[in-house]
């Protein structure tokens, strides 16, 4: 049984982790106000890019002539999966779903019988990973929120990507990441960077009011066009990744510190009872010897 020193003890430094937590919680919630607005913002900037791709896609699908970054290399061996968690923890199961996401992800391609290589943006994601899937890790690029997430965090690691499709090194790269949905939920989502992938969004809008497709003219043309706007447009989808991973760890956090702030609090008030009626005890006994003493004279 512990001692009133011992529940002192504890009470005190449940109370100062109590502190700690409740501070992390105001950090995060103030950080994820700022993340929420970016990715927000980035939104429609990003998701009008892929439909303007996606409808210059169309018409060069089949041939001969069309970028890599869209065609493909011709084969589906290869996958490179972009693993996006954070540096840091206490962030609740924010990484642990992604990684998940990636497990099962690696199990379902090699079942295929396809080769899996890892690129992990956060070193929590390595972390959980290179235990058991260590050999297939090609780097960790840590630390890209420092200073600011801006799209200029996210032109490097587009142009590695590039340059590793162009040198062979995978057929197909995928990001997997959190997509903030609400301060409570966060949603993985697998996305295909390489080769580019339209999704017909455009053409449903457009044939839904009288069932015929708007006929575009590109000047310059088509080619000219995705040359430029391929490796712009695999930037774009990085960072916005990046950004909808931002403000789901802060609210992963945000949520986290505030369910341990509450576990904190029910703890010292759980300790605090048991300490006082350990007192009340041993006022109890302390009167009893003292009253059985004096009968005793």
């Amino acid at each position: 049984m512990a001692t009133l020193k011992q529940l002192r003890m504890r009470i005190n430094s449940v109370t100062s982790t109590q502190k700690i937590t409740k501070a992390m919680q105001m950090v995060a919630a103030s950080k994820l106000r700022r993340a929420q607005a970016a990715a927000e913002a980035a939104r429609p900037y990003a998701e009008r890019m892929e439909r303007m791709l996606g409808e210059i896609a169309e018409s060069m699908a089949g041939r001969e002539d069309a970028p890599g970054l869209l065609a493909g290399s011709g084969a589906d061996r290869v996958h490179l999966l972009v693993v996006t968690c954070s540096d840091r923890g206490l962030c609740g199961g924010f990484n642990g779903q992604v990684v998940r996401a990636v497990r099962a992800r690696i199990t379902s391609l090699r079942n295929d019988g396809n080769e899996v290589k890892l690129l992990c943006l956060g070193r929590k994601g390595r972390d959980q990973l290179k235990r058991e899937h260590g050999g297939l890790i090609v780097d960790t690029i840590q630390e890209i929120d420092k200073g600011g997430l801006y799209f200029d965090k996210a032109t490097p690691i587009a142009e590695r990507l590039a340059a590793m499709f162009d040198d062979g090194a995978f057929d197909v790269c995928t990001i997997v990441y959190n997509h903030f949905k609400s301060v409570m939920s966060q949603v993985v989502t697998i996305q295909q960077l390489i080769p580019y992938g339209g999704s017909g969004e455009s053409v449903e809008r457009e044939a839904a009011a009288d069932g015929v497709r708007a006929i575009y003219e590109y000047e310059p043309d088509e080619e000219e066009i995705l040359a430029e706007l391929l490796p712009r447009n695999l930037a774009v989808q990085v960072y916005r990744a990046l950004l909808e991973s931002s403000a789901s760890e802060q609210a992963a956090r945000m949520t986290a510190m505030d369910n341990a702030t509450r576990n904190a609090s029910d703890m010292i008030d759980s300790l605090t009872l048991h300490y006082n009626r350990t007192r009340q005890a041993a006022i109890t006994k302390e009167l009893i010897e003292i009253v059985t003493g004096a009968e005793a004279l």
